[in-house]
């Protein structure tokens, strides 16, 4: 059994993740801010299934969950320095998620602060106090949104990342360059993980597909960016999940290959690695939102608008490394991901 802190724990992928650990045995210590980014009634949802009830949720303060034994639940901001190390000094966590940052592409345009305070500043507390209180592993998220304006195909963790095309994914960019560097001087195996588009139930309600099936659920117009003609690397949480639990259970080691006259992007002298999981097959923009047509049962009236700022037209993840070091590979069909949020979806909207 791992003793596992995963921030973000109250988010989308860390509430699947907190699950996943949990009923695998792990004792996992939830953190989470639970800020107002969107419907905080959504993320107190999230802890509901995990046993954690919103009532008993104070900042600072343990909640213990009436499901799982092994899980406890705290609401904290990561730029509580004090209060973060004060948490690492007296819980000694084995491994650490750090999945917590602020979300989104285009809101970073709008926003620009919170995303250096959670996602930079947040981030380097992390990195310290893994540094002062040594941990086996700590794993965090990246994003696609690295590869910037890339048109390399597909995305490879050993392509360079030097274009980033809008702030957030600047900082998840800076994440990996910080994680390098206290990897290289403190011997701290980091894995980032650099997620493809993900989707499923419990999702975000500014993620395209909870957009997309309240417009159609109301009879509303959906917003369609640069007139459909987009590509995604459409990744089904519970693949996430697998992905993240099969990388936490390796801990970076050095690549006895490295060169520094060649260096490879994707690892490093230092125990560093880089991960893309997606679903390595891109779908067009169109095709997802017919299959979610097809599965709500009903077509969308659509509003085709040019490109957004910060956003790229294809996404397309290269996963050979995930397969060779993990023996592991996102396979969930995108029709059986869709309507299994679909059926989440109408039971939470009803």
């Amino acid at each position: 059994m791992k003793k596992i802190l995963v921030t973000g724990s109250a988010g989308f992928i860390g509430y699947h993740l907190t699950k996943a650990l949990l009923e695998r045995g792990d004792q996992v210590i939830g953190y989470d801010n639970i800020n107002d980014y969107y419907d905080v009634n959504l993320k107190y949802g999230r802890l509901n299934e995990l046993g954690i009830k919103q009532a008993e949720v104070k900042d600072h303060q343990f909640a213990l969950s009436s499901q799982y034994p092994n899980f406890k639940f705290v609401k904290a901001d990561l730029c509580d320095r004090e209060f973060l190390y004060d948490l690492f000094k007296t819980e000694q966590f084995d491994h650490v998620i750090n999945l917590a940052a602020q979300a989104g592409v285009r809101y970073s345009v709008e926003n620009p602060q919170a995303y250096l305070d959670a996602n930079v500043q947040g981030y380097l507390n992390i990195l310290e106090a893994c540094r002062h209180n040594p941990v086996k592993h700590l794993v965090y998220a990246s994003s696609s949104s690295v590869y910037g304006s890339n048109a390399q195909m597909p995305f490879s963790v050993h392509h360079h990342t030097d274009h980033p095309l809008s702030l957030y994914a600047a900082t998840k960019k800076s994440n990996e360059m910080m994680a390098h560097t206290y990897s290289h001087l403190f011997n701290i195996p980091t894995t980032g993980i650099r997620f493809f588009t993900v989707y499923g139930s419990w999702g975000r309600p500014d993620m395209a597909l909870f957009l997309f099936a309240e417009a159609i659920r109301k009879g509303e117009k959906i917003k369609v960016f640069n007139h459909g003609k987009m590509e995604r690397d459409f990744t089904y949480v519970g693949d996430i999940v697998q992905g993240v639990m099969a990388a936490l259970d390796q801990p970076a080691k050095p690549n006895p290959d490295f060169n520094n006259l060649k260096p490879d992007a994707g690892s490093s002298h230092a125990p560093y690695r880089l991960y893309n999981i997606g679903n390595n097959q891109p779908v067009k923009l169109m095709d997802y939102i017919k299959a979610l047509e097809k599965a709500m049962g009903k077509t969308a009236e659509k509003e085709f608008l040019p490109m957004q700022p910060g956003d790229v037209q294809k996404t397309y993840a290269d996963v050979k490394d995930l397969i060779k070091d993990f023996n592991y590979q996102p396979n969930t069909p995108l029709e059986k991901g869709i309507g299994e949020f679909v059926e989440w979806f109408i039971a939470y909207t009803a």
